[in-house]
């Protein structure tokens, strides 16, 4: 399969992104509510707050354009399922001819707190398959958007844990932080991390 895997110059229609932003999830109605899917949820969030256009496949996954603030972002979701979501970026990567500097991650994060959200450049995988897949394939100097999950408190429950859906009494501080991460989206566009965390935080505190 093409690198662009699906994705046309003429479809593109001269959009050059200055930033590609990838979700990391499992494709499938069956995963979508999963605590391992926030990063889709994200990303989904971004695109609808900003009027992004229509997803289209792409780069094994799903893609789509747009503006936040001033800065064009690619944003994409892996159809690779979690273990082989590096392929997709590297695509994207490789078609766009863009750096490890011009990506981003959103993730989910077991040793955050429920619904804590924390931006930094490189380090480890912990464990999370989709960083490791994204490590193998572009390495490991790209920013990460973890978003806390929390910890199950044992690890024999992790994998049943990340892998089970929100509860209902969590939709309304999960549906909060969707909000806030789009709305602040434009902070992390522009590089301010240390901005976009404080002004997530405010939201979430009011």
């Amino acid at each position: 399969m093409p690198a662009s895997a699906g994705m046309t110059a003429g479809e593109i229609g001269g959009f050059e992104p200055m930033q590609i932003w990838v979700g990391l999830g499992n494709p499938g109605a069956q995963y979508a509510m999963h605590r391992h899917n926030v990063g889709f949820m994200a990303v989904d969030a971004i695109a609808e707050t900003h009027d992004f256009d229509p997803p289209k496949k792409s780069f094994s996954g799903w893609a789509r354009q747009g503006r936040i603030g001033g800065t064009r972002v690619l944003l994409l979701k892996p159809a690779t399922f979690m273990n082989d979501s590096g392929r997709s970026v590297r695509a994207a990567m490789d078609f766009f001819k863009k750096d490890l500097a011009d990506v981003t991650i959103f993730h989910d994060e077991l040793d955050l707190a429920p619904f804590k959200v924390k931006v930094k450049t490189g380090g480890g995988t912990a464990g999370h398959n989709g960083l490791r897949s994204t490590e193998a394939h572009v390495g490991n100097a790209f920013r990460r958007v973890r978003i806390g999950i929390g910890h199950p408190g044992h690890k024999d429950r992790v994998t049943k844990y990340v892998l089970g859906n929100y509860a209902k009494t969590e939709m309304d501080d999960l549906s909060d932080l969707l909000g806030a991460l789009a709305a602040e989206a434009e902070w992390l566009a522009r590089g301010d991390d240390a901005r976009f965390m404080s002004e997530v935080a405010l939201r979430l505190r009011d």
